[in-house]
């Protein structure tokens, strides 16, 4: 697997593109006025305790107050709890209002939601992850060879002391990794928690402790690895910085890191930019002639497989297949390139042989086992549906890109003309039964002021009979179709 990755940089947006053998995979875009928090650590204050739901709102100092759930809260020595019991012990027991802790968030404020948090800290480097409240060493899942997990662990286990506290995981990075790189690394997350312990103490409550890596360095941090062939930034300044970065934490990828002089945009190279309008829109045409409609709501994320203009050249039963097996494949890189999480529905085409539901399962989860967010993937249910779950941490790209459209709010459709006339109608009876007035003046948009005086002209003059008072139309340019006052003069 041939991997490129795409720096671009303009003022106050760093965006990154994921290339796989010329295909792109996944996009990251960071605005200096919204960036991503998770990652970061706060000292928060407890502004309130919810008993019922077993969580606390913490104040940060962002514009929602987080939320913490008790199972998410570990034993720490800014706490004044000795013990935390086995299970999920009672909220009460653990914070208390105006409470001060060192919390880090889990995930960004989504939608209307605040940001989620945690006090289970854990701090990453190049190979390693520090968990200050934990014990022992982890490794990732994906170092499958048990001999270099054994040497991995050993190392590390080498250089902890007794009576230091805290815990280690070895990150998929970390495999190959020299023992003096792993010393190394667990030297810099030591220093690195004692200048943190050291800001908690002196910080008022509301304020940022440690704030992660900008996306540049995240990307280099998270993403080198052996199939990543370039790393091509646009920006000298960026270009400059993540070179020095890789210099001094990977120095074996360093000369990886180009300055790209290119004329044409670097998200030209392949497409990029155009690859991303049509990720924002709700069809993925398939090559087979078929097609994907994906709608993203608060609750879920559902997609819908057609075969559209595709009749194959054998039968039925492979003509679904053929599709279906495509659609899985599309599906995968879907996901990650939108970055859509939560539950997700798929409504693949119905197959009636097992065999084939089978085939489809599997080709759905191999195209998903290269996706770096954990997703787990149920069954067929028994309306034919696949049910699956993907993590999410961010807001999805068409949130991070779009507003919901002021004419329709987000629901995606309005009012017909002909709605909005008897909506008018009732509202004119309304204010004349509740008022004394001369006239009745309506303010509309063109399209329903033209309707009132064509189509509806009847229902008007019935209407005008009705109350006795005579009724005036004018147009408001700026008013959307479904926007409309009935003003008694």
């Amino acid at each position: 697997m041939s991997e490129e990755i795409l720096v671009n940089i303009t003022p106050r947006e760093t965006r990154v593109a994921v290339v796989e053998n010329g295909v792109l995979q996944e996009v990251m875009v960071e605005r200096s006025h919204s960036r991503g928090l998770v990652g970061n650590l706060y000292k928060g204050r407890v502004s309130r305790v919810l008993p019922g739901m077993q969580a606390a709102f913490i104040d940060v100092g962002l514009d929602r107050t987080a939320f913490l759930h008790a199972s998410d809260i570990s034993r720490s020595p800014h706490s004044e709890e000795n013990e935390i019991t086995a299970g999920t012990p009672d909220i009460r027991d653990l914070v208390h209002e105006g409470k001060e802790i060192l919390v880090q968030v889990l995930k960004d404020p989504l939608g209307t939601k605040g940001a989620r948090l945690t006090t289970q800290i854990s701090i990453p480097s190049r190979y390693l992850v520090y968990l200050p409240y934990g014990r022992g060493v982890g490794l990732s899942v994906r170092i499958e060879d048990t001999h270099e997990r054994a040497r991995l662990k050993n190392a590390v286990d080498s250089f902890l002391e007794p009576d230091a506290g805290g815990g280690y995981i070895v990150r998929t990075a970390g495999e190959d990794a020299s023992i003096e790189a792993l010393r190394a690394d667990m030297i810099f997350l030591s220093r690195l928690w004692e200048s943190i312990s050291a800001a908690f103490r002196d910080a008022p409550a509301g304020s940022l402790i440690h704030e992660d890596l900008p996306l540049p360095g995240r990307i280099m941090r998270d993403m080198m690895g052996e199939g990543v062939e370039i790393v091509r930034v646009d920006c000298r300044e960026t270009y400059e910085w993540t070179r020095h970065f890789a210099e001094q934490f990977i120095p074996e990828f360093s000369d990886r890191v180009v300055y790209y002089q290119g004329h044409r945009p670097i998200f030209d190279l392949h497409g990029v930019d155009d690859e991303i309008n049509r990720a924002l829109e709700r069809r993925v045409n398939l090559k087979s002639g078929g097609h994907l409609i994906i709608d993203q709501t608060e609750a879920m994320t559902t997609i819908d497989v057609n075969t559209g203009g595709f009749v194959g050249n054998r039968n039925l039963d492979e003509t679904v297949l053929k599709t279906n097996l495509e659609s899985a494949r599309v599906i995968a890189r879907q996901l990650r390139l939108r970055n859509l999480g939560g539950i997700i529905i798929i409504d693949f085409i119905d197959m009636d042989d097992p065999e084939h539901r089978a085939l489809v399962m599997n080709a759905l989860e191999r195209a998903l086992a290269s996706d770096p967010a954990k997703s787990h993937v149920c069954e067929v249910s028994s309306l034919g549906l696949v049910e699956m779950t993907r993590k999410r941490t961010r807001e999805s790209l068409e949130h991070v890109l779009c507003e919901p459209c002021p004419a329709c709010r987000g629901r995606g459709s309005v009012k017909s003309a002909e709605t909005v006339c008897f909506d008018i109608f009732r509202e004119i009876l309304r204010e004349a039964g509740q008022y004394e007035v001369q006239e009745l003046l309506v303010l509309a948009s063109q399209s329903v002021v033209d309707l009132l005086l064509d189509e509806e002209s009847a229902s008007l003059a019935e209407v005008e009979e009705m109350v006795g008072k005579p009724i005036r139309l004018q147009v408001e340019t700026q008013y959307g179709q479904e926007q409309f006052d009935v003003v008694p003069t």
